[in-house]
């Protein structure tokens, strides 16, 4: 059924405009219920005897909650009828049209019980609503209601759900102190004129993961004018949590402050708010009096939130010491997130579990925000529980791919049949294989190189033509862009797009026919193109090698086969191309990855190494680079407006600053006034005696470096990829594992007549959303996996004592050294000065950076041997533990371990 409504509207250039309002009423959705005979329902969700046991309502019933209690309680589900659809009355509150719409189902829906022929029960229908007019009303018109938190605690059978509850307001009061801690938040109103005037700036809160008591304000501005706000002390921060969007307040200029070197974790137990804030007060002078007069940045204070962006916080219950006591102290596992206050019954089930929590609210008066009880995810500690705690954390879509997606991959068995040749070339006859690390079984790309009869060489990357099983638009593709990439961590691997497609059918295997895009080039011996062409393709690859295989057959000499001789071309041209990169400005930095040898039984890791390179390895990515390089020129060419492009910006020069400072310390010069001059200046960095140091100084460098993005051709000017040295680029050779690249394949299909075009493909503004996505999917992504490695690191030292290695200072605190342990790939930090010990003399100078411990000098880059163990007295919080042995100095180094084993003692006679 269709109901219009038509009026019109005066517009800003004083014309008039008819607006019409459609609203589509079905009529095909049934009631749900099993007691109902009267509706055409093949499947229902609500039984015909609900046993819910209440000491309010002992009959059986049906709740029917309102808006406000939907967004308050965790656990809900609703049905719809059309014909409970009302029109708003004139000068009617859309909340209040809302709750009319509410009871008006609410009795609709008793009425439709009573009249089935089925109900002889006494089924009734409850609305719960925590509005005293909506109550009221409800009570006036002959509806049963209560209020949510006296239905949620009457029921008999779980008492635990009340914890689910949001605090009420009452509750709120009942549970803070009567001294105001924080400034007011100022209305939204204030807020919107002190932007537009300039005395406040909007921009994204940031909490810092060292320091409890500072963070950032990223302020946008246009093109490179972003800036951001140093925030510092409790009273100043006001109550922002992390990513919340908030409206700061510049102070004066003579109160601008250095960000902290201070590492400050908020890590006690609860103690009284008087007692912790005159505690925090002394800290945050502190951290005021060291800061360098040359180093300050703008510093601000909150003023107003303007949006938070609250989610439930995965963490552990901090169980009070007052026995009985239902308010307890949650810690969030994002050191970002303050602490909540919760109230619950059930804490000693809790405790040591990994629990969700949702903030609630945070008042003026209360040290840290309210909140309630989500759901529990597990024991602390159990690698299934941590791995979901991380996942949920950095927001990785995990769950099972759902039927509606299921449904569109192809059936099995699948087959190429004569019309997927259509608009494709038969390449099965070529000798190409595919190199990848071990183990990989979602197979993106495949390369072959062969000699031409004109003395040139004919190179083809071959993709998975993912684009051609997901189609734009269904449930399939629009899961893929959400997820937007697969997440990779340690021994498991969270797919993108469901293991049918990832693992199978488009996975370039060996021996089998595969729908692949394949890029192709002719060039000269001296790896020039002369030549390139795009095109769909059918391939059957010879071989799936890993890059040692790989590596092995090009240096045995004995070989000489197809698979070999063709590897061997691929190599000689990508050197070629390697060093022709090099010479034009591209990058070539350093990061320390680890493989984790895992127990194929207990799945715990047994042995943990650094990843090597070999020289398969940069074959594989020269061609992967080339062929997006020669993608991205064609796709923009042919949609300037819309074409999906990757760049890296280049650093400010700012972010130089400890790179600058740790090669000077070695007396060694670096020019960071282009990508090129950067990379020239690494690789005549040297220093005798030190084979190490120019590792170390481009892993400094990698840190210096901005996140790479997606983004839409027709929204952005500026291409150049910085760390390629590369004018554009895009991504072309992942689609199984990556959203844009299959956005990619779909411009490119279109470009070359291979496929038709769709709206959304053309639009800039939805491929610039879209890239959006990505670009945050992507990021998570990383930290997922980077928090994998944390985890399964702990792990491998779990059962392994105190280890002693030796490591570099890779950065200087104030109170503090940054250690990286390259047997390990493993960062640490040595403190100086615990709360069990007594603090040594420190002197910090910004300047250096430098650190005097007593009489002993720590740079950047210095050599130091520390003991390293798992300190696991906070189960939440488990960390890597570093001791100083050597540099000695008194009071501070610990001894040496004995790593030795122990000789068996002689038995007595």
């Amino acid at each position: 059924m269709l109901k219009s409504k038509t009026f019109v509207k005066k517009t800003r250039s004083g014309g008039v405009m008819k607006i019409v309002r459609e609203h589509y009423l079905r009529d095909d959705i049934w009631c749900g219920s099993e007691a109902c005979v009267g509706c055409k329902q093949e499947s229902t969700v609500l039984q015909k005897e609900p046993c819910i046991e209440s000491s309010l309502c002992s009959y059986p019933h049906y709740l029917v909650p309102d808006t406000n209690v939907c967004l308050h309680i965790d656990l809900y589900h609703f049905y719809s009828s059309r014909e409970t659809f009302i029109e708003r009355e004139p000068g009617e509150s859309a909340n209040d049209r809302n709750d009319r719409a509410i009871r008006v189902a609410a009795k609709w829906y008793s009425r439709h019980l009573k009249t089935s022929e089925s109900n002889t029960d006494g089924l009734k229908v409850v609305l719960l609503t925590n509005d005293q007019g909506n109550k009221q009303k409800a009570e006036e018109s002959g509806l049963l209601v209560h209020k949510c938190e006296e239905y949620v605690k009457s029921l008999i059978a779980n008492p635990e759900l009340v914890d689910r509850l949001a605090l009420s307001n009452d509750d709120k009061n009942e549970i803070t102190s009567s001294k105001v801690l924080f400034p007011e938040h100022l209305p939204l109103s204030r807020i919107q004129a002190g932007i537009k005037s300039g005395s406040f700036l909007q921009g994204t809160f940031r909490a810092s993961r060292d320091n409890y008591l500072e963070a950032t304000v990223f302020v946008q501005g246009e093109g490179e004018d972003s800036t951001e706000v140093l925030i510092q002390g409790l009273q100043n921060l006001n109550r922002a949590v992390h990513q919340d969007v908030v409206a700061v307040q510049l102070l004066p200029r003579n109160q601008w402050v250095a960000p902290s070197s201070v590492v400050l974790q908020d890590e006690g137990t609860a103690k009284d708010d008087d007692a912790e804030e005159e505690e925090e007060n002394v800290v945050y002078n502190c951290l005021k009096i060291f800061a360098a007069e040359t180093d300050r940045k703008p510093t601000g204070k909150i003023v107003g939130i303007i949006k938070r962006n609250w989610r439930p916080f995965c963490g552990m219950l901090n169980v009070s010491h007052i026995k009985e006591s239902t308010r307890h102290l949650f810690t969030p596992a994002d050191r970002r997130i303050p602490r909540i206050r919760i109230e619950t019954r059930q804490a000693s089930t809790l405790a040591g579990q990994r629990i969700m929590v949702a903030i609630d609210g945070w008042p003026k008066d209360s040290r840290y925000p309210n909140g309630h009880f989500v759901r529990s995810l597990g024991s602390a500690g159990e690698k299934d529980t941590e791995e979901e705690v991380l996942l949920l954390e950095h927001d990785v879509p995990h769950q099972a791919f759902s039927q509606a997606v299921l449904s569109f991959l192809p059936k099995i068995p699948w087959a190429i049949k004569p019309e997927d040749m259509v608009r494709r070339e038969d390449l099965r006859h070529l000798t190409v294989c595919s190199v990848d690390p071990p183990g990989c079984t979602d197979i993106d790309d495949a390369l072959h190189c062969r000699d031409l009869e004109n003395g040139n060489l004919e190179v083809g990357v071959h993709i998975a033509d993912v684009s051609h099983f997901i189609r734009p638009g269904n449930a399939l593709d629009r899961e893929a862009a959400n997820r937007g990439t697969t997440v990779y961590l340690c021994g498991k691997r969270i797919d993108m797009v469901p293991e049918l497609l990832s693992s199978n059918l488009c996975s370039l295997r060996s021996n089998v026919e595969r729908l692949a895009f394949s890029c192709i080039w002719e060039m000269n011996r001296e790896a020039e193109i002369l030549n390139t062409r795009f095109t769909k393709s059918v391939i059957n690859s010879k071989a799936s090698l890993t890059y040692a295989e790989a590596q092995m057959k090009i240096d045995d000499t004995t070989k000489n086969d197809d698979i070999t001789k063709s590897l061997r071309g691929l190599n000689k041209l990508a050197k070629i191309l390697k060093r022709r990169r090099i010479e034009k400005g591209a990058l070539t930095l350093s990061s320390l990855e680890v493989r984790f040898h895992i127990d194929s039984e207990t799945h715990d890791p047994i042995d943990l190494q650094t990843k090597e390179l070999m020289e398969t390895n940069s074959m594989v990515e020269e061609f992967m680079l080339l062929a997006n390089i020669s993608v991205a020129k064609k796709i923009y060419d042919e949609f300037p407006e819309c074409a999906v492009l990757r760049k890296h910006p280049a650093p400010p020069p700012s972010n130089y600053d400890i790179l600058l400072k740790a090669a000077k310390s070695k007396d060694v010069e670096i020019h960071t006034d282009s990508a090129k001059a950067l990379a020239d200046s690494l690789d005549v960095a040297r220093v005798d005696g030190f084979p190490y140091f120019n590792t170390l100084l481009r892993i400094l460098a990698t840190r210096c470096m901005m996140q790479a993005v997606y983004f839409c051709s027709g929204m952005d000017s500026d291409f150049h990829h910085y760390g390629l040295a590369s004018p554009i680029y895009t991504h072309f050779t992942s689609p199984i594992r990556r959203y844009a690249d299959i956005i990619v394949h779909r411009l490119l299909a279109v470009a070359i007549g291979a496929d038709s075009t769709y709206p959304d493909l053309m639009e800039k503004h939805k491929q610039s959303t879209l890239c959006n996505n990505l670009n945050y999917r992507h990021k998570m992504a990383q930290y997922a996996q980077r928090a994998s490695v944390a985890f399964h690191t702990q792990l491998f030292f779990k059962n392994r004592g105190i280890l002693n290695e030796e490591g570099f200072v890779l950065f200087v605190r104030k109170n503090a050294i940054i250690v990286l342990i390259p047997k390990f790939g493993l960062e640490g930090t040595v403190f100086f000065g615990t709360k069990d010990k007594t603090a040594p003399n420190l002197v910090f100078d910004e300047g250096g950076p430098t650190l005097k411990v007593e009489q002993h000098t720590f740079r950047i880059f210095d050599k130091v041997t520390v003991t390293i163990s798992l300190d696991d007295s906070n189960i939440q919080h488990q960390k890597i533990r570093m001791a100083l042995i050597n540099p000695v100095i008194p009071g501070v180094s610990v001894p040496a371990p004995d790593t030795e084993p122990q000789a068996k003692k002689p038995k007595l006679s």
